[in-house]
């Protein structure tokens, strides 16, 4: 199983970069995908989280945010090309990180907090994206 992100890069405070997770061995539908990142120095700790459709008793995908990104952050699924997205709007030079997404049975019952907060129960995971914002 492998899950790779892209879509990293430069960027300006208020502009926007969109990442994206795929993966191979693996339907990602079948699982939770969470984003993290992980700032220089620092515990990696949650973004957001996407349930898994198929596995949803609604036609409207649970979807959640740390309070960091709430309001700027956008996680959203393609299935058709196992892929999971990170769309970041409004973004904000304390946005500068290395973004990682990972697959977890469920989400998390509370996204932001870090790694070790025993919040997370995450399987596989890709090898990272670096996101730079300038201000």
């Amino acid at each position: 199983v492998q899950l790779e992100e892209s879509g990293g890069g430069s960027a300006p405070a208020g502009g926007s970069l969109r990442l994206s997770c795929t993966a191979a061995g693996l339907t990602l539908d079948d699982y939770a995908v969470g984003w993290f990142r992980q700032f220089p120095g620092r515990e990696r700790e949650g973004v957001s989280c996407i349930e898994s459709v198929s596995k949803s008793v609604s036609s409207v995908v649970s979807t959640k945010y740390a309070d960091a990104v709430r309001g700027r952050f956008t996680t959203s699924r393609d299935n058709a090309k196992n892929t999971v997205f990170l769309n970041m709007d409004s973004l904000k030079f304390e946005d500068t990180a290395d973004y990682y997404c990972s697959t977890a049975y469920e989400c998390p019952a509370i996204v932001g907090y870090p790694l070790s907060s025993g919040y997370y129960d995450m399987h596989y995971w890709g090898k990272g994206t670096s996101v730079t914002v300038s201000s």
